[in-house]
Parts: C-alpha cells; sequence; structure tokens
C-alpha cells in the first residue's frame, strides 16, 4: 500500500493532491496510464496507408524493410504492436490473428537480423 506524506491527500475519487507552500493544494500526477496512447504523434516513419489490413507476410515483410523502418525490423515490430495495442477490443478475432502471424513472422526477422549483427560483429 502507498503511504501518504503529510504534505498529501486523497480526495473522494481516489485522486492524490499535493500541497505547495507557494501554490496551494493540485493534482499530483496520477499512476493511470489510460489515454497515454492517444496523444502519441509520429513524423518520423510511418507504415503505408492500409497495410495492416494485408496479409500477414505483406505486414512483416514492408515492417522490416528500411523504407518503413529505417532502424531495422525491431523497429517495425514496435510499430505492428502498437498498432494491435491501440486496436484493442475493437479487432475482429480474425484480424487479431493475422496481426499475432504477422508478428510470429516479424520476430523471425528480429532474431536472423540480431544473428547476422553477431556474426558480422565477430
Amino acid at each position: 500500500m502507498c503511504e501518504i506524506s503529510q504534505r498529501e491527500a486523497v480526495s473522494a475519487q481516489g485522486v492524490v493532491m499535493t500541497m505547495s507552500p507557494k501554490k496551494g493544494l493540485k493534482k499530483k500526477a496520477s499512476n493511470n496510464k489510460r489515454g497515454w496512447v492517444s496523444k502519441v504523434k509520429t513524423v518520423s516513419t510511418y507504415p503505408p496507408e492500409g497495410l495492416f489490413t494485408k496479409d500477414p507476410e505483406t505486414i512483416a515483410r514492408q515492417l522490416a524493410s528500411k523504407k518503413v523502418s529505417s532502424k531495422g525490423p525491431g523497429s517495425g515490430m514496435r510499430m505492428l504492436t502498437y498498432f494491435v495495442n491501440r486496436a484493442g477490443k475493437g479487432l475482429s478475432a480474425t484480424r487479431r490473428k493475422k496481426l499475432e502471424r504477422a508478428k510470429e513472422l516479424l520476430a523471425k526477422r528480429v532474431k536472423d537480423a540480431k544473428e547476422k549483427d553477431r556474426k558480422r560483429a565477430a
């Protein structure tokens, strides 16, 4: 259980409030991470429009390409995981299964890329 100092109080809704000497009572950042994903925006690299509606092999191949993820297939894996997490319960079972298959294929590419890097370093 979390301890609360003398300068903190908990509201009826469970929000932790802190007492600042100069500014008075204010809300403390909560541990609730819900909603953070909706604020994420990036302009660096992104998958082509409609990529995640294609077959698993195409998704894995394109996400592993330098065009989409310049830092390698690991970056593509993060994009795919982000998409699945963002879609949440809105994904149909068949679509989720296709995306999970694409993850498996991409994971194999990530593993192969790491082995290739190890051999090159040795």
